[in-house]
């Protein structure tokens, strides 16, 4: 049984890793996976009751992180329906190409650590395109963004799928990831923005011409101000409302929405419904990517099926005796996730690694969660913030590969290096 599941999850993965070749979208290739699975799985054994108690436990972990995406995504879909990222975009003001890059790598880095890395990209790489006219600086601009976007996310829970799953999942508390990854985050960044910088330096912004919008109703500042501290209050809130309730976030994140949502239906209530269709909370909702919720969904059941089988805990024991070295272990982690994706990687070694073995916030979920995040910037396909400017400013995989990615690799490694003396030092 254990060889036909691992041949079929490696299938998957190999799928997965190759969408856009085999043109067949990820998110069918893992529900498809995960219910091969847990068929073999669950036809494999005798007792119906044991596979039955593995589903449950499985699917409630699933749950929350998935019901926590989808109201992240739902808030933040609202707040940018309201314009209200414009309080951070209409304050850039700067001629010089190298300090708009200072100043987009910074704003980038700290807005993904409190919303979330793909939603940050999707939202700067847009606001580039009405800043740069020309197409080679809006490139270099969108892979510094998302170098920038994954070293923000990585240090905080909410900032990054994979350190959100695990938070949820207990591996790591808030301000101890918060303490451990801010400084080897921020050099990932810092190594790479001086390089580029550098590069563009003594060159200026060539703005585009301003266009001017026609059709929907504009939000009044008052109200893009309102919807975006608001849907940044309750983003922030969330990790504090575990810590003093010890509910889980997904919970706090739904009681947040509720509350947009209200305030949102009152401060439109008496405009018409053709004028605010568009800023409703049930509009946001339908734009919201379920693609990618469904791909949560299928790859956490599937590498949940491989956990229950042991075989996560067989790699595990078999990458310690073969590689031994539980820093060079999380590396090369880390570097595979520039090829593959990071989400099925970190869920995999939640299940290879148990936590009375390695306790909450110990050096392998910290380390982790700095490797996987950050490694994917190597590649413009290992990240959800690499395919997501790959797909808005159409840049090719060989022009990223020749440009950024012996920057993002620099970055990676120098903030490696610092977590590992970091955490000797203090421990």
């Amino acid at each position: 049984m254990n060889t036909l599941l691992i041949f079929i999850f490696v299938l998957t993965y190999a799928a997965i890793a190759f969408e856009h070749p085999i043109k067949i979208n990820k998110s069918a290739t893992a529900l498809i996976g995960a219910g091969l699975l847990w068929t073999i799985y669950a036809v494999s054994l005798p007792d119906a009751k044991v596979v039955q108690a593995a589903m449950g436990e499985s699917l409630m972990s699933t749950a929350q992180i998935v019901f926590f995406l989808m109201g992240a995504m739902t808030i933040v879909e609202v707040v940018n329906a309201h314009n209200g990222f414009d309080v951070i975009t209409s304050r850039i003001r700067t001629t010089q190409l190298s300090s708009l890059m200072w100043l987009v790598g910074f704003v980038t880095f700290f807005l993904s650590a409190i919303l979330d890395n793909l939603t940050t990209t999707i939202v700067m790489v847009s606001l580039m395109k009405k800043l740069l006219e020309k197409r080679e600086d809006r490139l270099f601009f969108a892979g510094m963004i998302v170098i920038a976007a994954n070293a923000g996310g990585a240090w905080t829970p909410i900032g990054d799928v994979t350190t959100t799953m695990l938070w949820i999942g207990g591996q790591v508390t808030t301000v101890e990831i918060m303490k451990g990854l801010f400084i080897p985050s921020m050099i990932n960044l810092l190594v790479p923005l001086a390089a580029t910088s550098w590069i563009l330096r003594g060159r200026l912004v060539e703005a585009p011409a301003r266009e001017t919008k026609t059709g929907q109703i504009e939000t009044t500042a008052f109200e893009g101000q309102l919807m975006f501290f608001l849907g940044l209050g309750i983003l922030v809130a969330v990790p504090a409302f575990k810590t003093i309730t010890h509910l889980p976030p997904f919970l706090g994140i739904l009681f947040g929405l509720g509350l947009l949502w209200l305030v949102g239906d009152l401060m439109h209530r008496n405009k018409s419904d053709e004028d605010k269709g568009h800023l409703t909370l049930v509009s946001a909702l339908s734009r919201i990517d379920m693609s990618s919720v469904l791909f949560f969904v299928g790859i956490l059941l599937a590498v949940a099926s491989l956990e229950h089988a042991h075989i996560l805990t067989a790699v595990a024991q078999w990458l310690n005796d073969v590689v031994g070295r539980l820093d060079v272990i999380v590396i090369l982690i880390g570097l595979v996730s520039a090829v593959v994706d990071n989400v099925p990687l970190v869920a995999a070694s939640m299940g290879m690694y148990s936590l009375s073995e390695y306790p909450t916030d110990s050096f392998l979920w910290e380390f982790l969660a700095y490797c996987a995040g950050t490694g994917g910037s190597i590649l413009i396909i290992g990240s959800a913030a690499g395919v997501a400017a790959m797909g808005l400013e159409k840049i090719d995989f060989l022009w990223y590969m020749k440009k950024i990615s012996l920057l993002a690799l620099l970055g990676y490694f120098g903030g490696a290096i610092f977590y590992i003396f970091q955490f000797q030092l203090t421990h």
